[in-house]
């Protein structure tokens, strides 16, 4: 058996912002240090890069294209043949980090290909449709333009999860999609949560928390209005986007539109909420656990990553509770219903079930899924080589 590689290539979609997936990286790099990195851009600001431990990164020509700064994902139709052209033939292990584009890159027969999933590309699969009417081109040429590049992306996609030897993914969730877009099956390894940041407090106050980018798909307008039904329950959002002075003027007497607030403000408001409301079909959502570790229950869809990692209340030790539709009606539903359970849901069961996640735990668990994937494929190669007779 071949020793564990020291010739290591982490490749990731892009750098822009310290966010969940760059968590991971900053993580993966922990385990492995020794090794290099490849993203298409890397525009991360200088007070946000020391999660990337100095290592420069070797970057594709996407980088030194117009505007790509504030732009870049504008050349998505130029993305596969970036990633395509990074020259990864030295090294033994390839992992990628992928929401995108990553796991496209090109290895040989004799690397090891290991690939973390966050989601098959939304906006080219399953949620084309909203992506589209989202972007107002749901008519017209340049509607026609559009679907035509995402219907070469989701070919390109399909076939570039050949090159993958092993994948892992970040839910059960991801996993049906992964097995439905290209009939593979991929390890769940939850991705890491910076619960150590967040510290769990007993006393609550009375009001209700929302902490989400004010974009469409996270509903929050579905959030707003449910209370504005219920004058008499406290609501505080605390998030900016495009959606932010629709959502302002939305609001009535009972709730608190704060906008964007420094992290030590949220995670005050997260420890003292009494629950925390997510309506947002998620991959996994990083979110509602944050609000756990801080001994605070969720109330959330019941659909994505938020049904792994939050305890019903059909559990023994319940951390929150599900409404099924996104819609006022579902949500003041499941507003009232925490009313009547929120005894049942402590503060002590919050905080352990959110500890399941932890930084530590993923690098375990990362970590024992590349050996094994390593293993595995050397042993193959061996074989390969037994079987070999003289003379072939």
């Amino acid at each position: 058996m071949q020793p564990f590689p020291r010739k290591i290539a982490l490749v990731h979609d892009w750098f822009s912002i310290y966010s969940g997936s760059e968590r991971v990286v900053e993580q993966i790099l922990k385990l492995y240090p020794q090794a290099d990195l490849f993203s298409l851009v890397d525009f991360v600001p200088p007070d946000q890069r020391a999660f990337l431990q100095g290592k420069p990164v070797q970057t594709s020509f996407i980088q030194h294209l117009p505007f790509a700064r504030r732009h870049f994902r504008q050349y998505l139709p130029l993305m596969p043949l970036a990633i395509e052209q990074f020259d990864l033939s030295s090294y033994e292990l390839v992992i990628s980090s992928s929401h995108a584009v990553a796991k496209g890159v090109i290895t040989g027969p004799d690397q090891l290909h290991v690939s973390y999933i966050y989601t098959p590309i939304r906006y080219a699969w399953d949620m084309r449709t909203e992506y589209l009417r989202e972007s107002h081109m749901e008519k017209g040429l340049k509607s026609s333009l559009t679907r035509l590049i995402l219907h070469y992306i989701r070919l390109w996609d399909q076939r570039t999860m050949n090159g993958v030897d092993a994948a892992a993914v970040i839910s059960r969730f991801i996993a049906r999609r992964v097995w439905k877009i290209y009939r593979r099956e991929a390890q769940v390894i939850y991705p890491p949560v910076d619960i150590h940041s967040f510290f769990c407090v007993e006393e609550k106050e009375p009001y209700y928390l929302a902490v989400s980018r004010l974009v469409p798909y996270k509903k929050m307008d579905v959030i707003v209005q449910a209370f504005a039904e219920m004058p008499n329950r406290k609501l505080v959002i605390i998030g900016d986007g495009p959606e932010f002075a629709r959502i302002r003027r939305m609001a009535t007497p009972n709730i608190e539109v704060l906008g964007y607030q420094p992290t030590e403000v949220v995670v005050t408001k997260m420890q003292k909420a009494k629950a925390f409301l997510f309506a947002a079909q998620e991959d996994f959502g990083i979110t509602p656990l944050e609000a756990q570790a801080c001994g605070t229950p969720v109330i959330a869809y019941h659909k994505g990553g938020t049904s792994e990692t939050i305890r019903g209340l059909d559990a023994t030790q319940p951390t929150g509770l599900f409404f099924e539709e996104q819609t006022p009606q579902s949500i003041m539903q499941a507003v009232e219903q925490f009313e009547t359970v929120a005894g049942r849901l402590t503060t002590q069961a919050c905080r352990k079930n959110a500890e399941r996640f932890a930084p530590e735990i993923f690098r375990e668990k990362f970590a024992a899924f590349v050996t094994t994937a390593w293993e595995t494929f050397q042993s193959n190669l061996n074989r390969e080589q037994r079987e070999r007779l003289p003379g072939q």
